[in-house]
């Protein structure tokens, strides 16, 4: 994909992504003791969509530009208040100039307690995520490529936390990859939470990857995937999709209710469609939500 996210930050991927992220972080701060983000391949962090390369593909108007601007009913606000609410303190003059990666959305959501760990191997994308978080004693920022964390950097301390793998899909292996760090990952961390991000584009190997994922000795897997376009005559990214391990309980449902208005409110042609469905666990059957 030639990835650099500054040219993709606050798209329809990111909404899906950040979402669900700020889910997952809520849930855990529903006990008192501490967790710890651990995003394996984190970016800059924080990126300035009146950028020459924000504007030059100008993804975040289809992504986070509608998001923003959407009715979105009093049950799906509520479940994205912890996202939304941090894009705007970013903002506090109102519009959206600044959008927050994975590594400042964690921050900005978390308690005292909490704390983060972020991978970047780029040496420009480092520098810059390190000066984010220079002084903050909360976030430990490392250059490192994110496939060893899974090994060097689990278990976590507090012994809870979500593990947030976003690669950025340039090799051709990747979703191998995303199947194996997930499995040595498990090893180690069995009690964790993960959330393993994938593109959806035409020929993709979806099929296969999940095939791959059932056949981990992991008892309960959730999978939300959201297409806002249809794959004809396109190469390019159409959808994405998360594998969320260890989900909360109250997680299926929760997707019920945000993939609809997403798929609604961010689609670009009448073929948009979304998904949730279990790969492994409570039932394997997918479901539809078109």
């Amino acid at each position: 994909m030639n990835y650099r996210h500054i040219y993709h930050a606050g798209n329809f991927a990111d909404v899906l992504k950040h979402a669900v992220l700020a889910r997952l972080i809520r849930y855990m701060q529903k006990k008192d003791g501490a967790f710890r983000v651990l995003d394996t391949h984190a970016g800059i962090g924080l990126y300035d969509l009146s950028s020459e390369e924000a504007q030059k593909t100008g993804e975040w108007l289809d992504g986070i530009g509608k998001l923003m601007e959407a009715d979105l009913g009093p049950q799906v606000s509520e479940l994205l208040e912890p996202y939304l609410t941090a894009i705007r303190e970013l903002n506090p003059e109102g519009g959206i100039r600044f959008y927050p990666g994975s590594p400042k959305l964690a921050r900005l959501l978390f308690r005292p307690q909490d704390r983060l760990s972020a991978m970047e191997l780029h040496p420009d994308d480092f520098a810059r995520l390190h000066r984010l978080f220079e002084g903050d004693h909360h976030a430990r920022i490392t250059e490192l490529d994110g496939w060893l964390a899974l090994g060097a950097h689990l278990p976590p301390k507090e012994k809870r936390g979500i593990v947030l793998v976003d690669p950025p899909f340039e090799e051709e292996d990747e979703y191998q990859r995303l199947a194996e760090g997930l499995e040595k990952a498990y090893r180690r961390f069995p009690g964790g939470t993960y959330c393993l991000w994938y593109p959806l584009k035409k020929g993709g190997p979806i099929k296969e990857f999940h095939e791959r994922l059932q056949a981990l000795d992991i008892p309960k897997m959730l999978c939300a995937e959201l297409s806002v376009r249809s794959d004809r005559g396109i190469t390019g990214l159409t959808g994405s999709g998360l594998v969320i391990v260890n989900p909360p309980f109250t997680l299926k449902d929760e997707l019920h209710q945000l993939l609809p208005a997403l798929k609604d409110h961010l689609a670009q042609d009448r073929f948009a469609s979304h998904r949730a469905f279990w790969l492994r666990g409570e039932t394997k059957t997918v479901k539809d939500d078109d």
